[in-house]
């Protein structure tokens, strides 16, 4: 009785902690001290996206990058030094991740405004939904109050992010340990709707699967050569990749999707019925997505006094 009492209270304890590190997120954290925020965000944004729509995809993934990395802590937009290692050169980002210049001009024009307010964390997350607004995704209201690590963990990023590879146990493992969800984790990868994938990352997929549509196969072969080529890109959604949509998951029921790791999503498998679902109900993906973003940016923040406000998001202050 006593244990059984015992763990309880360590449980109910643990459960106060994170109830706490989230409760000190608020969608109105700068509205005293930075009001207009959101519109510097939106505003620099909305002409990164016009002048390249592949940018969305990218911040998004720099957003989810980072949040599967030790948390949404800004971690891996710092630079490596001679004295200090980052998580840019890890293997699922080296040659891989983009769009950091994007985030030093939004820090750029936010400084501009609110000097020393506003932690690149938050302007992440921002960045990260004002994207996919703005090639026709859903919005999403954003906790703010995030603030930038000190440290980065190139190891933690060559471990705790999924790979092209993996297979839908693997992804499962994946997300639980950070706390998500099978539907979450189903909704999270209609981030694939935008976007593009090297060569090196579907090869595979496309000269071995047996769950693939032939010609899907032999149209990707023509841009990924059995060897070489590896930095070649192809869209992550055949249809649509410039738009926020639900077509991936129709890629998907016709056995098209690019990388094995999205084909494991439907694959005779737990989560088939709810990618039916999103192929051809864009309303309900477009929901539970948004519910997963809000929910994967509150991933082990740094709040209070923890960490700091870089003034710089490439490096420590």
């Amino acid at each position: 009785m006593a244990t059984s009492w015992r763990s309880c209270l360590t449980l109910c304890f643990l459960f106060f902690l994170a109830s706490a590190s989230m409760a000190q997120l608020s969608p109105s954290f700068y509205s005293l001290t930075c009001p207009t925020l959101p519109d510097v965000v939106r505003s620099e944004m909305t002409q990164a996206v016009d002048e390249e729509p592949r940018m969305g995809a990218s911040i998004l993934r720099l957003f989810f990058h980072d949040c599967f990395v030790n948390g949404c802590d800004a971690s891996v937009l710092l630079d490596d030094t001679a004295t200090f290692t980052g998580e840019k050169n890890a293997g699922p980002n080296a040659n891989s991740l983009r769009g950091f210049d994007v985030i030093d001009d939004i820090k750029f024009a936010v400084e501009l405004v609110c000097p020393g307010t506003v932690s690149c964390a938050d302007i992440l997350a921002l960045a990260a939904r004002d994207g996919v607004v703005q090639l026709g995704g859903p919005s999403w209201t954003v906790p703010l109050g995030r603030r930038d690590a000190t440290t980065a963990s190139q190891s933690a990023a060559s471990s705790n992010l999924p790979s092209p590879d993996f297979s839908l146990s693997q992804l499962f493992s994946a997300f639980s340990a950070q706390g998500l969800s099978a539907r979450d984790m189903t909704a999270l990868a209609g981030a694939h709707t935008i976007g593009q994938a090297r060569c090196v990352n579907f090869r595979s997929r496309i000269y071995n699967d047996a769950n693939i549509d032939a010609d899907f196969a032999s149209q990707s072969q023509q841009n990924c050569p059995f060897s070489g080529g590896d930095d070649n890109l192809a869209p992550l959604d055949l249809q649509t990749d410039s738009e926020f949509d639900n077509a991936y998951y129709q890629n998907l029921v016709g056995f098209q999707g690019l990388l094995h790791s999205d084909q494991e999503l439907f694959n005779n498998g737990s989560q088939d019925s709810l990618v039916q679902q999103y192929s051809t109900d864009s309303s309900t993906f477009f929901s539970d997505f948004a519910a997963a973003m809000v929910k994967m940016g509150n991933i082990k923040p740094l709040t209070g006094s923890n960490g700091e406000i870089r003034l710089d998001c490439r490096m420590v202050n």
